[in-house]
């Protein structure tokens, strides 16, 4: 006899998460749908323009490799260039080719007038071939736009309560969890560097390292204030309270990235207390460090050796000076950086997370989904993450066509 009870679960689940999937799959593409770049004339000439740059330059290269009195020096330079090009070389050569069909395909059709099958055979390859050549065109559009370097590096994640007290600092232990959910998902190393709990053991801060392909370029959007709505567990009267949690992503850095210097460092040390400490406090393991020109500080007490907590310091010490570096470097992103951390105010907001209701809406990109358990469990995440990323693919593009 066949076991259907066995399999019953199992197909529930595996229909469960498609049902997910395309929940998300169908938020992102509506709101993609919003933002579909048009590829106006006026863009079209403007990207031609740098297409045929690109053209000019690798043929320029090409030339001077063959070159038979080039010094091994001037080879690698040159070569490393062509390199860099060649995925573009590709597209527009691809581009080229379809450029070139839809030219017969006109040529077609205007000589044929008496001919309607031959007319209409035509017109659907005409079709297709215009298709075909807004989407090379689309992927030569994205890959000319601007790259933030920083996009491929792990980061640093911050977490801290806000407005709300207890409440806060158990919702900040919750949304910590969720990155933490999240990055085990995607395959990514999820380190926790320190952590500083409240009398209910939740986290009045909390700080961890995740490391993987592309960590910083998919959640620095995270960064901002996550409000939440809830009864909490303090509460007796059933009443709803708003309370407010702060996270910041930041890019992880070296000493190189920042030329940190021994002589700008104050480093002290001193015995560990409270949570994560209670192990070492007969000795000096935790370490403060602070970087004299910013006034930066940061204290690290999690691990029993004094070593290990002066290179998690160290780590968060670089990577908040990197960032500051980066946003010195570029002023127009000062303002959105400040208003990203903010002061852990609950009307600085970027995202609500509505218990009594499900959902949870990201006030950036106006998208609401009604599955909080899955958002926080780090699966339904990148609904968000997603349309966040295109968000800002789109404002790159219109600020590429006003250029």
């Amino acid at each position: 006899m066949r076991n259907h009870g066995f399999w019953r679960p199992i197909i529930g689940k595996l229909l469960s998460n498609l049902n997910k999937d395309f929940r998300r799959i169908r938020l992102v593409r509506l709101y993609s749908t919003e933002l579909q770049p048009q590829l106006s004339i006026d863009l079209i000439k403007i990207m031609e323009q740098r297409l045929s740059a690109i053209e000019n330059r690798s043929t320029q290269l090409q030339r001077f490799l063959d070159q038979p009195e080039l010094t091994p020096s001037e080879y690698s330079m040159a070569n490393k260039e062509l390199r860099k090009l060649r995925d573009s070389v590709d597209l527009i050569s691809e581009l080229r080719a379809k450029q070139k069909d839809i030219e017969e395909l006109k040529s077609v059709i205007t000589e044929c007038q008496d001919d309607k099958d031959m007319q209409q055979m035509a017109s659907e390859e005409l079709s297709e071939a215009t298709e075909g050549e807004k989407k090379f065109q689309l992927l030569l559009l994205k890959s000319l736009l601007p790259k933030d370097d920083a996009d491929e590096r792990d980061c640093i994640l911050e977490v801290r309560a806000g407005t709300g007290g207890e409440e806060a600092s158990l919702f900040a232990m919750d949304i910590f969890k969720m990155y933490e959910k999240y990055s085990g998902k995607k395959g990514w190393k999820y380190e926790v560097l320190e952590v500083a709990e409240s009398d209910l053991k939740g986290y009045k801060e909390a700080i961890a390292s995740i490391s993987g392909a592309g960590a910083y370029g998919k959640l620095k959007f995270e960064s901002g204030i996550h409000r939440v709505q809830r009864v909490p567990v303090t509460e007796k009267g059933g009443r709803v309270h708003t309370s407010a949690v702060s996270v910041a992503i930041l890019p992880q850095a070296d000493q190189l990235d920042v030329k940190l210097r021994n002589e700008d460092l104050r480093i002290d040390t001193y015995r560990s207390g409270g949570s994560g400490g209670q192990h070492a406090n007969t000795t000096n393991s935790a370490v403060r460090i602070t970087h004299m020109p910013s006034g930066i500080t940061v204290s690290i007490q999690d691990q029993r050796s004094q070593h290990m907590n002066r290179a998690k310091a160290l780590k968060i010490l670089c990577a908040k000076l990197y960032e500051i570096e980066r946003l010195n470097n570029q002023s127009s992103r000062s303002k959105l950086r400040m208003d990203q951390i903010g002061s852990g105010d609950r009307s600085e907001r970027i995202r609500t997370y509505n218990f009594p209701q499900g959902r949870v809406t990201d006030h950036r990109v106006g998208i609401t989904t009604h599955s909080i358990d899955d958002v926080l469990q780090g699966e339904d995440l990148d609904t968000f993450i997603d349309a966040l990323l295109l968000r800002e693919e789109m404002d790159a593009i219109a600020s590429f066509s006003s250029t």
